[in-house]
């Protein structure tokens, strides 16, 4: 149902071959960077497409509980001050100090687990399975193991910031048979990711995977050195409805 870009370097549309926008503003230019020989700092920008695969190819027949669209770039982080702000990012999720504790972060440990061998924990919305915290809801990751690991965090943010701000609703379930309903907490069983760019993932056990999937299970050759340091995911969602 919508495409997503995730890349460090500003007005950088992987989706669309790669295309390079000069908007002729210093903004969003903040870097990823080294921290230690192991964890890296990352800062990552997503941009975010409508893109109703399923309803464009007509593979079901029942249309009414699709989303008739057309492609669009609906969300680009460059231009959005709370993105690569940690204070300003507070002012949509101040629930995140309650959860920057060990007792919290352990609980991730768990999410981890589930979200690898099945689906994650939805009661657990402040965990990121295996790459982390969702918290801050922006693209400032403190600690990545890879590029590929960052950029499936920020791109989950992404999806979370989008449904505190009312702009996705919640699809699955009974309360969704009839309508689309407001979610400002993520239901990360919901989602699926798929990797679009460098290397499309197109087969396999680990070709889609749910939020908080550990990227060790699939990463390996999902990284291409200079030329493949910006990566692009398909957005899957389930979703429940109900026809008369």
């Amino acid at each position: 149902m919508r495409l997503l870009d995730v890349t460090p370097k500003p007005f950088c549309f992987v989706n669309l071959a790669g295309l390079d926008i000069n908007p002729g503003l210093d903004i969003g230019m903040k870097k990823w960077s080294q921290k230690n020989g192991r964890s890296q700092s990352g800062s990552w920008h997503v941009h975010y497409y409508v893109y109703p695969l399923l309803y464009w190819l007509e593979l079901l027949t029942d249309f009414i509980c699709l989303e008739p669209a057309s492609f669009d770039v609906a969300y680009i982080t460059e231009i959005d001050p709370l993105w690569q702000d940690d204070e300003l990012t507070f002012l949509i999720n101040p629930e995140a100090a309650l959860f920057g504790n060990l007792i919290a972060h352990a609980a991730c440990a768990a999410d981890c687990v589930k979200s690898s061998t099945g689906l994650p924990f939805d009661e657990l919305f402040w965990c990121a399975g295996c790459q982390g915290s969702m918290y801050p809801l922006n693209g400032n990751i403190q600690a990545q193991y890879g590029q590929v690991q960052g950029s499936v965090l920020a791109a989950e943010r992404m999806i979370y910031k989008l449904h505190r701000e009312l702009i996705l609703w919640g699809t699955s379930g009974k309360d969704a048979l009839c309508t689309k309903y407001p979610q400002p907490i993520i239901k990360k069983s919901q989602y699926r990711l798929q990797m679009t760019n460098p290397v499309a993932t197109t087969s396999g056990k680990y070709a889609c995977n749910p939020i908080g999937r550990s990227t060790n299970l699939w990463s390996a050759g999902k990284m291409i050195p200079t030329v493949g340091e910006d990566f692009g995911y398909l957005l899957w969602r389930k979703r429940n409805c109900c026809v008369l």
